[in-house]
C-alpha cells in the first residue's frame, strides 16, 4: 500500500499538493474546544506525514507560491501599515516592539539551553509568534548559508517540523489567554466592558443580533398626513441623520426636493435610510404605501479605499462634522473594513488611510461623493497582472542583495524582498489608483493558496526528519513554543492594562494583533459580543504582519552566532 501510494504521487505531477490541501483544510476546520487550527496548519501536518513516504514538491513551485503570498501580504498591508505610522496609532507600535524583542530573547535562551540548530530555532520563533511567513524568510536565509547541501536540507526541514509543533501550542495559548484567562486575571466581565466602549463610541444597544456595521439601507414610500406643513429639513431632522427624502410626488407630478420644500397633505414621499430610522415613520409622516409609480429608484453600493488627504487618522464623527451635510446627503456609510476585518461604524471609530469604506445610496450621488474620499474599487477588475508582476520581479531582485554579517551573508531573500516591494507597490497604488487594481477577494485567494502551497512543500521535505527532531527534543519543544507565545503576550497585557490604561477590549485586541492571530481575534470578538477589540487588533496586526516576517534571517543569524 505504501509503495503503491508513493508511486502514484510520483507519477502524477501535483497530485500530492492537492491531496495535502484537501485533507489539510478539512482538518483545519475541525474544532477542538472552540479552537480550529486553520487550513495552513492543517496542510502542514498532513504534508509532514505524507512526506515520510519520500514524496516532495518541485522547488520552483514552492518559491513561486511563496513569492505570490508574501508580495500580496505586503501589497494589501501597505496602506494600513503606513497609515498606522501616525500620532493616533503609533502608540500601538509598542506591542509589535515588545513582540519582536521578547521572542528573540526567548528563542535565544532556548537556543543556548537546548542547543537548538538554526532551523529549529527559526521554526520555534515562527510557530510561537503564529506567523507563517517567517517560515519562508528563514528557509531562504538558511539556503544561503555556507554549509553542505545535505545539512542545509536538514535545517530547512527542521524549520517546518518545529513550526508545526510550536504553532499548535502557540495558537492554543494565545486563544485561551486573550479570550478566557486574561479577562479572569483582570477581574472584568469582557462583554460588559465591550458594551461600555461600544456606547462610548456612539453605538446604541448591543443586543442579540447586533452586527459590527449599522443596519442596511432601505427605501420606504409614505403618504403625508401627520407631517403636512413641515419642510423636508424638519422631517429629516425628526427622523434622524440616517434618513433622507429622495423623491416627492404631488398629484402625480414630481416636486423638486429642497431643504425648504414644504410637504402638503396627500404628498407621496420616498425616503431612503437606515432601517431603524424609518420604523416610526407611519406615526411621524403618514401611512406607508407599498407601490408608487415613479418611485422605482435603485440603491447602489460602492466600495472605496480611503486615500484622500486629511481624512486618515480621524474619527468617523470628526469626518461627519467636517463634511457638510449637503455634500453627503443621501450617502450612507454601511461598512468599514481594515485588513479583512469589519470595524464598528460608530462616531468614535478611527479610520485610517487604506481602509475600505462601503457606501450605499443613489448611483448619481455616489459617483459625485466617492472620489472625494478615495478611489473606487472596480468589481470587474480582479488584479492588474502587469503591475503585480513588476512588483514581484523587483522583490526577487531586492532579495538577491547580500550584506555580510560576520561570516553569515545576511539578505532578505525572496520573502523579505517581495514583502518590501509589496509594501512599496501597495503604497504607490494608494497614491495613484489608476494602476494596480487588486481586488481584496482575489488577493485573499492568492494569499491562502500561495501560503498553503509553500507550507505544503515545507511539510513534505520535513517529513523524513520530523521523527528524529521530535525524539531529540521531546517535550522541550512544545513547552518552548508555549513560552515564546506566552511571555510576550503577558508583558503586553501588563503594559496595555496597567501602564497605558487601555479599555479591556482594546487591550486584548492589541495582544491578539501582535501575534497576527486571527483565531485569537475571533475568539476575543465572540467573548466581547461586538467588534470593539478589532479596533486595536487591526492596527497592531498591520505593524506586526510586516515586521515579524523580517525576523526570519535575523533569527537564523542569531542562532548561528549563539551556537
Amino acid at each position: 500500500m505504501k509503495d503503491w501510494l508513493t508511486d502514484l504521487f510520483k507519477s502524477v505531477d501535483g497530485l500530492v499538493l492537492f491531496v495535502c490541501l484537501a485533507l489539510g483544510f478539512a482538518i483545519g476546520k475541525i474544532k477542538f474546544w472552540k479552537i480550529s487550527l486553520g487550513g495552513v496548519a492543517g496542510t502542514l501536518i498532513v504534508a509532514i506525514f505524507v512526506g515520510m513516504l519520500g514524496v516532495t514538491l518541485n522547488s520552483q513551485v514552492k518559491n513561486i507560491a511563496f513569492a505570490l503570498f508574501i508580495f500580496t501580504l505586503g501589497y494589501m498591508s501597505g496602506p494600513s501599515f503606513f497609515a498606522s505610522l501616525n500620532k493616533a496609532s503609533l502608540k500601538y507600535g509598542v506591542f509589535t516592539l515588545i513582540e519582536v524583542v521578547t521572542i528573540l530573547l526567548v528563542v535565544g535562551l532556548a537556543t543556548v539551553i537546548l542547543g537548538l540548530d538554526q532551523g529549529t530555532a527559526a521554526g520555534l520563533l515562527a510557530g510561537g509568534a503564529t506567523e507563517s511567513a517567517v517560515v519562508g524568510t528563514a528557509t531562504d536565509a538558511i539556503g544561503k548559508l555556507d554549509l553542505p547541501a545535505d545539512q542545509i536540507k536538514i535545517l530547512q526541514a527542521n524549520v517546518g517540523t518545529a513550526y508545526s509543533i510550536s504553532y499548535i501550542m502557540g495558537l492554543i495559548t494565545i486563544v485561551l489567554l486573550t479570550s478566557q484567562i486574561a479577562p479572569a486575571l483582570m477581574r472584568i466581565n469582557l462583554r460588559e466592558e465591550a458594551e461600555k466602549l461600544w456606547k462610548k463610541l456612539g453605538g446604541g444597544s448591543d443586543s442579540e443580533g447586533a452586527t459590527p456595521a449599522l443596519p442596511e439601507v432601505v427605501g420606504r414610500a409614505h403618504e403625508v398626513t401627520m407631517a403636512a406643513g413641515q419642510t423636508v429639513r424638519q422631517v429629516e431632522n425628526v427622523l434622524g441623520q440616517g434618513v433622507v427624502v429622495e423623491r416627492i410626488q404631488r398629484q402625480g407630478e414630481a416636486v423638486p426636493v429642497q431643504p425648504d420644500t414644504r410637504l402638503t397633505s396627500g404628498d407621496l414621499v420616498l425616503f431612503n435610510g437606515r432601517r431603524e430610522g424609518l420604523l416610526d415613520a407611519d406615526q411621524i409622516i403618514g401611512p406607508e404605501r407599498a407601490s408608487v409609480s415613479g418611485f422605482n429608484v435603485d440603491l447602489d453600493v460602492q466600495e472605496a479605499v480611503l486615500t484622500a488627504p486629511g481624512y486618515g487618522g480621524k474619527s468617523l464623527g470628526d469626518l461627519r462634522e467636517a463634511i457638510p451635510v449637503g455634500d453627503r446627503h443621501g450617502i450612507f456609510l454601511t461598512g468599514i473594513t481594515r485588513m479583512d476585518h469589519n470595524l464598528p461604524v460608530q462616531n468614535g471609530t478611527q479610520i485610517n488611510t487604506g481602509d475600505t469604506l462601503k457606501f450605499t445610496g443613489m448611483k448619481s450621488d455616489l459617483n459625485k461623493f466617492v472620489p472625494r474620499v478615495g478611489f473606487k474599487i472596480d468589481p470587474t477588475v480582479k488584479m492588474d497582472i502587469v503591475f503585480i508582476s513588476i512588483g514581484i520581479i523587483l522583490g526577487m531582485l531586492i532579495g538577491k542583495i547580500e550584506v555580510p554579517l560576520g561570516d553569515i551573508p545576511l539578505s532578505l531573500g525572496t520573502g523579505g524582498g517581495c514583502l518590501l516591494s509589496g509594501l512599496l507597490f501597495g503604497w504607490l497604488r494608494a497614491k495613484n489608483p489608476k494602476r494596480g487594481q487588486y481586488h481584496p477577494a482575489a488577493a485573499q485567494v492568492v494569499k491562502d493558496l500561495g501560503l498553503a502551497t509553500f507550507i505544503c512543500a515545507v511539510g513534505l521535505s520535513s517529513g523524513p526528519e520530523a521523527v528524529d527532531l521530535i525524539k531529540k527534543f521531546g517535550w522541550a519543544l512544545p513547552i518552548s513554543g508555549i513560552l515564546v507565545t506566552l511571555i510576550p503576550a503577558s508583558i503586553s497585557l501588563i503594559v496595555a492594562w496597567k501602564i497605558m490604561k487601555l479599555p479591556a477590549p482594546l487591550t486584548l485586541g492589541a495582544v491578539a494583533g501582535q501575534q497576527c492571530s486571527t483565531p485569537a481575534a475571533t475568539a476575543v470578538q465572540q467573548a466581547a459580543g461586538n467588534a470593539t477589540p478589532l479596533m486595536s487588533y487591526t492596527i497592531v496586526y498591520a505593524l506586526s504582519n510586516v515586521v515579524l516576517p523580517l525576523m526570519g534571517p535575523i533569527v537564523v543569524a542569531l542562532a548561528g552566532a549563539l551556537n
